[in-house]
């Protein structure tokens, strides 16, 4: 997958061989009504005309209408496209660092990964992503995530033996899965409805927003709070654009993604809280697990994988989040 996304972003970026006008901003996403980040990119529409005096506007794709994330990140690194709210799986494709993030059982609480990834950390992925034709503007929220399962609650890790599971395109979610004893296997957030009503998956992984957005705790009722990764959800520009704009608009842009962004992240927040008792009521199944240490030594073999790599910044995380 590594590599095709490598060749897609090289084609695409062979295609354009100039700066889009900056008078309208294409922002593509793949979030449906009700999920945070529709919410806040609505909110960036918004906040991005007021500050360039109306000489900038925002047309939101929302709902995976510009293609499924890699298609989306690929159009925003060509050139294509202006802007994406993206997902961490597919940027780390391109940028293998942003994997790190989610390494399992890592961060404890949305706070603690919001002061991570606004600090040193933020800084080098962005850095990184430059390289790839990406400009990160910042990290929104994809969330703390959770496992929902078709039929059963998994609250220790043997419940997760040969568990047929949809995961992101992200390398440390299926490791993990796979220490676990489950079948991970990655497909685009936009199949995943029809994938779990047709049986070919017994369950997935998500924050409570996107299940509840996603309305997947009517197809998957029984959810598990194993609390497993996390996972940001870059906001990511086209440098072949970002660097065809003058200072003072950058600085309106990157302004008006971060304030949506606390936005995003607040919702995020509020809502992780507050929808176990909403979903209950409309028929899902809550568990906690038995023993989360259990969870914690089944998938540390996960980080040996990566520590060759990536040591130095697996320990500035590990030192960061205590």
């Amino acid at each position: 997958m590594k590599f095709t996304l490598t060749g897609a972003l090289l084609a695409a970026t062979a295609l354009t061989s100039a700066p889009a006008f900056a008078d309208e901003v294409i922002f593509a996403h793949g979030a449906n009504p009700g999920n945070p980040r529709y919410a806040a990119a609505e909110m960036f529409a918004d906040l991005v005309p007021a500050c360039t005096g109306g000489e900038t506007t925002v047309n939101v794709a929302a709902s995976a209408t510009m293609g499924n994330d890699v298609e989306m990140l690929t159009s925003v690194a060509g050139g294509v496209i202006q802007m994406s709210a993206n997902s961490q799986g597919p940027l780390a494709q391109i940028v293998p660092e942003a994997g790190m993030l989610g390494l399992p059982f890592l961060f404890e609480d949305l706070p603690t990964v919001w002061s991570v990834l606004d600090g040193e950390v933020g800084d080098m992925l962005d850095a990184k992503a430059q390289n790839a034709g990406l400009k990160i503007l910042t990290f929104w929220d994809n969330g703390i995530r959770h496992v929902s399962h078709t039929s059963k609650n998994v609250p220790t890790p043997a419940d997760l033996e040969g568990m047929q599971i949809r995961t992101p395109s992200d390398e440390t979610t299926i490791a993990a899965f796979e220490a676990l004893g489950a079948s991970p296997a990655p497909l685009a957030w936009s199949e995943l409805p029809t994938a779990l009503q047709s049986g070919v998956f017994e369950g997935q992984e998500n924050p409570l927003t996107n299940i509840y957005s996603a309305k997947l705790h009517e197809i998957t009722p029984y959810i598990t709070l194993t609390g497993h990764k996390y996972e940001s959800t870059p906001v990511v520009a086209s440098m072949v654009w970002w660097s065809g704009l003058d200072e003072a608009t950058q600085a309106c842009i990157e302004g008006a993604a971060e304030q949506a962004g606390w936005y995003q992240r607040g919702l995020s927040l509020s809502q992780g809280k507050s929808l176990r008792e909403t979903m209950e009521a409309e028929g899902a199944t809550f568990a906690e697990v038995e023993d989360r240490q259990a969870f914690i030594d089944a998938t540390a073999g996960v980080y040996d994988q990566y520590e060759g790599d990536y040591g130095d910044l697996i320990g500035a995380l590990r030192e960061a989040t205590q």
